[in-house]
């Protein structure tokens, strides 16, 4: 085991300013409003999406079913949990009679400053501008609660994410270093 530090992007938003232009949901896809019994939903699709990710490493609750239960207990227990800011995004084939779950965005805030939880998109779903619509629903959810400015971070090498907040408007504040102890393999 070896401690390795990762670089990571603290990027902001000013919501004084008007939100991006609401993007078009694509067909058969559905946004789900927080609600209390969707917890262990919102848990799996959150695995789902970072198990095998770069985060995972940065975050090791997110490589386990057990931490994303427990990380998404402890966002909606803190006292800043807004509710919502918080969306599960659903695809729902033509022929299905269930959901696929495959999107998840929470939001907390203290002293009136928001902070976006977790951006999750499965894999096969990436690239049909869904991040741009959780992103969209999460920041009009602070706005609607009177948030002034979001936040959230992203690991540096995670270029599209970047890329994809940079565009939506958000702005590179600071860079901060996360130490996570993670095992070496010989080769």
């Amino acid at each position: 085991m070896g401690i390795v530090y990762f670089r990571r992007f603290r990027m902001e938003i000013d919501l004084a300013d008007p939100l991006f232009p609401q993007p078009a949901m694509p067909p058969n896809y559905r946004l789900a409003a927080w609600d209390d019994r969707l917890l262990e939903t919102h848990s799996e699709t959150k695995y789902k999406c970072f198990h095998w990710e770069m985060d995972a490493n940065v975050f090791p609750s997110l490589s386990t079913r057990e931490g994303c239960r427990r990380l998404m207990t402890e966002i909606t227990r803190r006292p800043g949990f807004v509710p919502q800011s918080t969306w599960l995004l659903d695809y729902w084939p033509t022929d299905a009679r269930r959901p696929e779950h495959c999107g998840t965005i929470q939001g907390v805030a203290e002293d009136n400053i928001g902070a976006i939880q977790n951006v999750g998109i499965l894999p096969e779903h990436r690239g049909k501008g869904l991040g741009s619509v959780l992103l969209w629903h999460s920041l009009a959810g602070f706005k609607a609660a009177g948030i002034d400015r979001v936040f959230l971070e992203v690991t540096a090498q995670n270029s599209g994410a970047c890329r994809l907040y940079e565009r939506l408007g958000f702005r590179r504040t600071k860079v901060v270093y996360k130490a996570s102890e993670v095992a070496y393999s010989e080769v």
